[in-house]
């Protein structure tokens, strides 16, 4: 369980586009969308875990075989959910507030798609696997199912803990400052979009 929780906690910690939009969240929504956000992308990763462990060759080979066409798909993903964060009015979000628990789903559903377009973290989760020795011979089924179970607890933790820590300098930011950062975040996730959208489109001329 231990081994498992690390591996949550390690697969969810690289600040990438969904660590960038639970932060955005935090600001300008409030703590639970952005919770629930990491819940969706924590979800994602449970199932990549889970993809690792049943069919680790397979995986493997689908993701090499068709490497730039998921790469291509998961850029235009990016690049769609940049545009709207560009444009999208932090006001809004501030007057929405009220409505957070009726969104919870929409907001689990973003984060689960947003991480789950991006099947290239199999390959850190396989790395992971490897070092925490986590599929090993001696283990019974009731071991793994506990393991996946902690996997999927050490990602929310990881969220709740991002989440609480944001929510508590969220005080520090006014509209201005949120403009900036939806900004900002856009932006970044823009620029990561368009470099895998490139490198995609290059990989599959050249084939």
């Amino acid at each position: 369980m231990l081994r498992g929780m690390l591996i949550g906690i390690l697969v969810s910690a690289p600040m990438g586009p969904i660590g960038m939009l639970c932060i955005q969240r935090a600001l300008g929504k409030g703590r639970l969308p952005a919770f629930y956000t990491g819940v969706g992308a924590a979800l994602s990763d449970l199932i990549y875990c889970l993809l690792t462990g049943l069919g680790l060759a397979f995986v493997t080979d689908f993701i090499e075989a068709n490497q730039s066409l998921l790469q291509l798909i998961g850029s235009v993903v990016l690049l769609v959910y940049a545009g709207y964060l560009f444009v999208s009015n932090p006001s809004r979000s501030l007057q929405a507030r009220g409505m957070q628990a009726t969104t919870a789903w929409k907001d689990i559903a973003t984060g689960f798609f947003l991480t789950v377009s991006n099947p290239l973290i199999l390959f850190f989760i396989i790395g992971l696997f490897a070092r925490f020795s986590f599929l090993a011979p001696e283990f019974m089924a009731y071991h793994y199912v506990a393991g996946y179970i902690s996997i999927f607890v050490g990602a929310v933790l990881w969220w709740f803990g991002v989440t609480w820590f944001v929510n508590k300098v969220r005080s520090h930011f006014n509209i201005r400052s949120l403009w900036l950062i939806n900004r900002v975040v856009g932006g970044v996730i823009m620029v990561m979009g368009a470099v895998g959208l490139i490198t995609a489109v290059r990989d599959l001329m050249t084939r």
